[in-house]
């Protein structure tokens, strides 16, 4: 995957555009436009890469997972004080208004990717030097699995949004409309289908190749959208997409739980769709944030002016909240999930107390000293990949997509594989019991993992979770749409309810 990254910083600059401050400002700055590119495979190959790069970006310093744990209960959003990511604290106290809030950052990055996604699929139709038809199929299936990707963050975050399949031209660009949520899913849901369907697509890449499509990726991620969408007249859809991951042979769950999450097990086997980042890119402030390749959430959740062993210095944003430190502390997962830094304390390290300190930390994708960047800004070039969806998640997934189709044998089957990894007991519940502890395994197995905030928003859990926080229901299961987007529209953009 390096070699795309590489690819893909240098297009990047080309393609310069759809980084600006919103996603209707479409006309490509710099040397190479697009008008006349793409004339080659190898140019349509790095636009491809282009519309992966979004993927990593942290526009505004608005990272998914850092986000959206702070917006959960498993974190506060914490930093040095109140005012140092205000749109964090926002997100987390759900404080948030129209010009508050990550919103901007992720409107962007998102568009971003649909825009170069759109354009891969439309100049690969046309006439491309040396493009094979098992290429072109590639291509377009892999710009269709991104593009769906995208879509599904912008549904679940803003609802009504301007659905693209084409890059627009410049008389259609204040012409925009709001699609329903109805209408992205299907697209989303069209999208993944048919990269499902196309044979080109590959089970499993080589080493050459890491970090791009497969078909197990493309099921997992429509099966998450099945489920997502809480139809129970669709769970068996979703189930069996979910069990065809589960069988296909390509992945089985780590040994070691701990392992998952070691910055040099890149792609391991339990990853089913991980997100690159690289260490190599010796960026620094200048380059902006978009323009390195690190994961940025690695500083975020470290802990602030730390001084002791296996550790580099953070930020000491997402401190781990005591709700989760109470609900994990006897699981066997606590260890790998958790820092108690009373403990570190107390072994002679010490560390600055941010904004809402716990004294826990993020342990997944802590920031280890051994794994520090030797040239350039050590914050930007933390080179973790972000475990998007891993088996465990799918298994899980997959257990309550049965649960919820009235399969709980198999149900049960897929929750206790997750659990006899970390070697406890199996499960013999039924019915609405036996969903309550598949619930309860996935904050076990995914915590400070992105993944709870979206439970809460899809088990219609999250108005009685996070009250103490100020969610109010119908109103923060959705973010208010960049108030610039809707200066710009004139009016044609309609605000989500509440803002």
């Amino acid at each position: 995957m390096s070699k795309y990254k590489i690819i893909a910083t240098f297009f990047v600059l080309l393609m310069a555009a759809s980084c600006s401050k919103d996603f209707i400002e479409l006309t490509p700055r710099g040397t190479v436009l697009e008008s006349n590119f793409y004339k080659t495979e190898a140019e349509l190959f790095q636009g491809l890469v282009a519309a992966y790069d979004p993927l990593g970006f942290a526009t505004n310093f608005t990272m998914k997972m850092g986000l959206l744990n702070a917006a959960s209960d498993d974190t506060h959003a914490g930093g040095s004080d109140a005012s140092d990511q205000p749109n964090w604290v926002a997100y987390d106290k759900f404080t948030l208004d129209p010009n508050v809030g990550p919103q901007a950052g992720l409107w962007s990055k998102n568009y971003t990717g649909i825009y170069r996604a759109n354009l891969v699929i439309e100049k690969a139709e046309g006439n491309v030097t040396g493009l094979t038809a098992d290429k072109k199929a590639r291509y377009i299936a892999e710009a269709k699995f991104l593009r769906a990707y995208y879509y599904f963050d912008l549904v679940r975050w803003f609802g009504n949004v301007p659905l693209l399949t084409v890059a627009p031209s410049a008389d259609a660009i204040y012409k925009q409309t709001q699609s329903t949520p109805t209408q992205v899913y299907a697209q989303i849901e069209k999208d993944l289908k048919e990269a499902i369907g196309t044979p080109q697509l590959p089970e499993t890449v080589g080493v050459d190749e890491l970090g791009r499509i497969t078909k197990g990726a493309t099921k997992a991620l429509l099966g998450k959208v099945i489920l997502f969408q809480n139809n129970n007249t669709r769970m068996g859809e979703a189930a069996t997409l979910l069990e065809e991951v589960i069988t296909s042979g390509n992945y089985t769950l780590e040994r070691n739980f701990a392992d998952i999450f070691k910055p040099d097990n890149k792609f391991g086997k339990e990853s089913v769709f991980e997100i690159y980042h690289s260490g190599n890119r010796k960026g620094d402030w200048g380059m902006g944030i978009d323009g390195n390749e690190g994961n940025k959430d690695v500083q975020f959740c470290g802990m602030r002016d730390f001084v002791g062993a296996d550790y580099g210095n953070g930020w000491s944003f997402c401190p781990v909240s005591q709700d989760l430190v109470d609900v994990l502390r006897n699981d066997p997962r606590f260890a790998a999930t958790v820092i108690d830094g009373k403990a570190l304390k107390n072994a002679g390290a010490s560390y600055s107390a941010g904004y809402q300190n716990t004294d826990y930390f993020i342990k997944k994708y802590a920031p280890l000293a051994s794994f520090k960047a030797v040239s350039g800004e050590p914050a930007l070039n933390w080179g973790y990949n972000y475990k998007e969806i891993r088996l465990a998640d799918v298994l899980l997934m997959a257990a309550e997509a049965f649960n919820r189709s009235s399969n709980d044998g198999k149900a049960q089957t897929y929750l206790n594989r997750v659990r006899a990894r970390v070697n406890l007991p199996a499960k013999a519940s039924a019915g609405a019991a036996l969903l309550d502890d598949i619930y309860a395994e996935r904050r076990l197995e995914l915590a400070t993992e992105g993944v709870r905030f979206w439970d809460l928003i899809r088990t219609n859990k999250a108005a009685t979770v996070l009250q103490n926080q100020g969610f109010k229901a119908n109103k923060h299961e959705l973010l208010p749409l960049p108030q610039s987007e809707i200066d710009i529209m004139q009016g044609s953009f309609k605000q989500n309810q509440g803002y």
